[in-house]
């Protein structure tokens, strides 16, 4: 039976968007009638007071505590606010250089929340103290969101960093955090990537299996967009004969490389097992599909291999079920290192995320989220109907090619800095339009 995996309330319960369900308790906030999905929370009125109450009751209030050992969360919980609805005025910042006061003394998990929330919301004004807590840390996770940080910002070329990095070359092949880290900055052929979409229109490319191919920019700031192909290699089409191709956007809210908690959606292969219903109000009622990294289940069942024995992850066990050319082509392993290094619950889902948050930016009307794919939906403010589902299309369309039983692939084409569009895809499909 399908689970809601992406979040997990009663275990993470500081989470960003534990916000919405803390603020809606006792709302009738999702409905699911035979015809149009209904919810109620994107009602005009309730977003106001959901977006208040947010601003007031989890920012202000949490970031007006003296910050201490017993006051940690309170902020952890402010900050993953503040990059939810990317609430900035001019006070957030002098909070957030005060938080770097004294910071090698915090616990690992209040590094971790600051340095994710300066990463999204002030990606260059932190450079000094971050590269102090670099040098100073012996946690390998802070260590790569300090180093990720001072590579955003431009300013990795530091005495420090190459100095821990020293510190952490012992470490590098077991270290599930700092392996991905090395391996994310390693100089790609362009060549291998040619090979590797040129793959996607092979029939032996995941044969006998339904396969969804989300196609992305390196900058995920841009929608990407997905097709669904059906066990015999064919792309779903619509009644007119055109292929369904569905933006959707694989940005994480703080925009982390894919390694990291809370990360953009890792490149790579996601095992597709079922569809699933949400009780996250963030996701609402539209059915999900879920999927599941390597680590995050069996050998047996990842590559759908009953004949296999090991039941202990390798690289090289990873490794068989890509086509030879994927082989070769790193980004292609982003799932396997991804999942060692502990992230989970990342599925395909819809939302019911206020759009507005984002109005300004260029994945606007879409919502980023922990890390998933998510297409794009449109609630009505006068009732809460569902308007526009993307999400319902793509679940059709899975439905259409033989159901959820195969695989995902996540494959970025380039860094164009525009959304993906049916064109751009067409090469990698040999279809014309």
């Amino acid at each position: 039976m399908a689970t809601d995996k992406l979040f997990s309330l009663m275990t993470q319960p500081i989470r960003l968007l534990l916000i919405f369900l803390l603020l809606s308790t006792g709302l009738n906030t999702v409905a699911q009638t035979n015809a149009v999905p209904v919810y109620k929370g994107a009602v005009k009125a309730s977003r106001e007071k959901m977006y208040t109450n947010i601003v007031k009751n989890i920012i202000t209030k949490n970031l007006f505590l003296p910050l201490s050992d017993s006051t940690e969360e309170n902020w952890e919980s402010a900050f993953d606010a503040i990059e939810v609805l990317r609430y900035t005025p001019y006070w957030i910042s002098e909070t957030a250089n005060a938080a770097f006061d004294g910071i090698e003394k915090r616990s690992p998990a209040f590094q971790r929340a600051l340095l994710e929330f300066c990463y999204a919301m002030y990606p260059d004004s932190f450079t000094a103290p971050v590269e102090t807590l670099a040098s100073t840390t012996g946690n390998s996770k802070i260590f790569a969101l300090c180093t990720e940080y001072l590579y955003q910002a431009k300013k990795i070329n530091t005495s420090s960093i190459a100095t821990k990095t020293r510190m952490f070359q012992f470490m590098l092949e077991q270290d599930s955090i700092l392996n991905p880290l090395v391996k994310s900055k390693w100089k790609l052929r362009d060549q291998d990537k040619i090979a590797a979409l040129q793959e996607i229109s092979n029939p032996n490319f995941f044969p006998g299996n339904v396969v969804l191919i989300s196609f992305q920019r390196k900058n995920r700031n841009y929608p990407g967009i997905v097709v669904v192909r059906d066990k015999a290699g064919n792309f779903i089409t619509n009644d007119s004969g055109k292929i369904i191709a569905l933006p959707q956007l694989a940005r994480s809210v703080s925009n982390l490389p894919f390694y990291l908690t809370n990360g953009n959606t890792p490149q790579g292969v996601f095992r597709m097992f079922d569809f699933g219903q949400s009780k996250s109000m963030a996701i609402g009622p539209t059915t999900n599909i879920q999927l599941m990294m390597p680590l995050e289940t069996s050998p047996q069942f990842f590559l759908k291999d009953s004949s296999i024995t090991d039941t202990v992850w390798t690289e090289v066990l990873y490794q068989k079920i890509l086509p030879e050319s994927w082989k070769k082509y790193l980004p292609a392993l982003e799932t396997y290192y991804a999942s060692k290094a502990g992230r989970t619950e990342i599925i395909a889902h819809g939302t019911t995320v206020d759009p507005e948050y984002y109005k300004g930016q260029s994945y606007y009307p879409h919502t980023p989220t922990q890390g998933c794919l998510c297409t794009k939906e449109i609630w009505s403010t006068a009732d809460g109907s569902r308007l526009i589902s993307d999400q319902q299309q793509l679940v059709d369309a899975v439905q259409k090619a033989g159901g959820p039983d195969g695989y995902v692939v996540v494959i970025e084409i380039d860094n164009q800095q525009k959304p993906v569009n049916l064109n751009d895809i067409w090469p990698y499909l040999k279809r014309k339009p």
